[in-house]
């Protein structure tokens, strides 16, 4: 019997694969710390023969390449792309077959989120289709952006994507299951995804637009669906096709809390991954509030300059641990330090904690106090406060300057998890911070004016 398992990464929006007929193992897209991926192989009793790769990640490190050195199985990808390992992968064309213990692996060629993207058909010893490991191409309800290859290339990519998920359906039947690795929540959607855990063939037939619309109607919905991603992604295309190393999670320096003061002064970032409302309470002056969360290392990656020097500090080296791991998946690999202990009362400083409700009860104020939007230009498009100054949280350290001084700010997101890090970011003593820590569904309810903005940039 084969059995097919996920490894969720849902700070990430992702999914790593391991399928096994109790022997031998295949292992499809695996994250960057492979502990976890190892340790569901060791339950199956399994070896692993077999690490395959969709494609090219731009979203997060891939593990591929070390778990395939660590245990001897075979690493295969497309054999179009240009890796700097050659000698070390097996490269893939369409309708080649792959053979792990009884497993039969069949490579489909579905371009699309990139070029030379591949989906894996998993069948048993007779060949009979079972599963399909569609990466960025067919997810749940909803296809892969196709713009993470520059703009040149989006209008053919997502034309690509269009046949290649009708390709893929009409050669399977409708039990086969469907296994993405991105769309549960990964920016590598084009469009949010159905929120279920599971989905065959003929569930995609019902739901998937690249199935139910046109081609012109699905590229129409496509483009309108793309939003900006984590600026991160910059740099996770090229390490990947350098092959990244194993990953090494060791604790970094210990250093005292009375020291981070030099290490912020010094040019590095502190990162307190604190629960928003304590570090709204009390912080250290200089100091960045990003909570350890499951979004943690997106914006946090997102926000900070990359290669910024960064020190983690928080309550217990099992949170540090937690963040440094978080972090290694997108390439930040080694912290200059981390500090484990409480903040001093006499060093510290904090801001109030406000709903919606609380802001209407001074709106309009717009002589004392200004609302800070920090969201994305597509939800600022869909509704903002009237009024409000907008400045996205990914752009926030390099136009910090734009934000008014002298005024009590009120930082605002959809939630209060974007907002407590931009909060963090201005509160410089220039400032008098307010933390919109609410949901900005309420907003209207509260009777606050909400208007639209007809801007085109993403």
């Amino acid at each position: 019997m084969i059995e097919v398992v996920a490894v969720e990464t849902p700070g990430l929006g992702d999914r790593s694969y391991v399928a096994s007929d109790g022997d031998a193992a295949v292992v499809v897209d695996p994250q960057r710390d492979v502990d976890r991926v190892l340790a569901v192989v060791e339950r199956f009793g399994a070896r692993v023969r077999l690490v395959v790769e969709t494609h090219i990640h731009n979203d997060y490190v891939s593990g591929g390449l070390a778990l395939a050195r660590v245990t001897g199985a075979e690493y295969a990808l497309s054999g179009a792309e240009e890796v700097a390992f050659v000698s070390e992968r097996t490269p893939l064309a369409d309708g080649d077959e792959l053979i792990a213990g009884s497993m039969r692996v069949r490579v489909v060629a579905t371009p699309g989120h990139t070029p030379h993207h591949l989906s894996y058909v998993l069948g048993d010893a007779s060949g009979t289709p079972l599963a399909v490991f569609t990466g960025g191409s067919m997810l749940f309800g909803a296809a892969g952006r196709t713009d993470l290859m520059g703009d040149e290339c989006t209008a053919a990519l997502t034309a690509a994507q269009w046949h290649s998920i009708r390709s893929l359906a009409e050669a399977l039947d409708d039990g086969v299951h469907v296994h993405p690795t991105h769309g549960f929540g990964s920016f590598c959607s084009a469009a949010p995804t159905r929120p279920v855990s599971t989905s065959t063939v003929a569930d995609e037939r019902m739901s998937n637009p690249a199935l139910l619309l046109s081609k012109d109607e699905f590229t129409e919905m496509l483009l309108a669906g793309l939003v900006a991603y984590p600026s991160y992604y910059a740099h996770m295309g090229p390490r990947n096709r350098q092959g990244a190393v194993a990953i090494d999670l060791s604790p970094p320096p210990d250093i005292e809390v009375d020291e981070l003061p030099h290490h912020i002064g010094n040019g590095g970032w502190v990162v307190d991954v604190r629960p928003r409302s304590a570090f709204a309470a009390a912080h250290l002056p200089g100091t960045v509030g990003v909570e350890l969360g499951d979004p943690f290392a997106t914006y946090l990656g997102w926000t900070m300059p990359w290669g910024t020097p960064l020190t983690l500090f928080g309550p217990d080296a099992s949170a540090l641990s937690e963040a440094q791991r978080a972090l290694a998946r997108i390439g930040v690999d080694r912290p200059a330090g981390r500090a484990v202990g409480s903040v001093d009362a006499h060093l510290a400083r904090g801001y109030p904690v406000a709903t919606f409700a609380d802001m209407a009860r001074f709106w309009p104020d717009g002589e004392r106090r200004l609302v800070l939007d920090v969201r994305r230009r597509d939800e600022w498009r869909d509704g903002h406060l009237a009024g409000a100054i907008h400045v996205p949280l990914y752009e926030l350290v390099r136009r910090r300057d734009e934000v008014p001084t002298n005024v009590e700010l009120w930082v605002h997101c959809a939630s209060g998890f974007r907002a407590s890090i931009a909060a963090s970011l201005v509160d410089d003593g220039s400032r008098a911070v307010v933390l919109v820590d609410d949901e900005f569904g309420a907003a209207p309810a509260m009777g606050l004016p909400v208007t639209r903005r007809d801007a085109r940039a993403r």
